[in-house]
């Protein structure tokens, strides 16, 4: 039993689609710095493509977890930053490979009119609870 707890709808709030309202628990706060697709020798990964540029996002985040002690099991919370809405599917596979789709963490996805470089598709930050 995970020591999360999971509430995908709270009454009066209509369910999301893929993600949960609201996550709560127990630990220690490790915040995860938005990702970009940047590879280890920080070049670009997938130039316009937003599912490879997604994929190596969520590698970066899987790695930033794997440093503080914790895996996608213990993320609450992830933000997505697009400059473009309709890649959100792309992002969303992307995410399926990390995260228990039954029991989605937090998000929210904001359309930015572009990021610290004009290359980059999308950032994505995480709020993990590490026991």
């Amino acid at each position: 039993m995970s020591r999360l707890t999971h509430i995908p709808a709270p009454d009066g709030v209509a369910p999301g689609a893929g993600y949960t309202h609201v996550v709560t628990g127990r630990g220690r706060l490790v915040a995860i710095s938005g990702q970009i697709a940047l590879d280890e020798a920080g070049e670009l990964v997938g130039a316009g493509d937003a599912g490879a540029q997604a994929r190596q996002v969520f590698l970066n985040l899987s790695r930033c977890l794997a440093a503080a002690g914790a895996t996608f099991d213990d993320v609450v919370k992830l933000t997505y930053y697009v400059t473009d809405i309709a890649d959100l599917p792309a992002v969303r596979a992307a995410r399926d490979a990390y995260v228990d789709t039954a029991r989605p963490p937090a998000s929210s996805a904001v359309r930015v009119a572009g990021l610290v470089r004009p290359d980059l598709l999308l950032e994505v930050e995480a709020f993990a609870l590490v026991p």
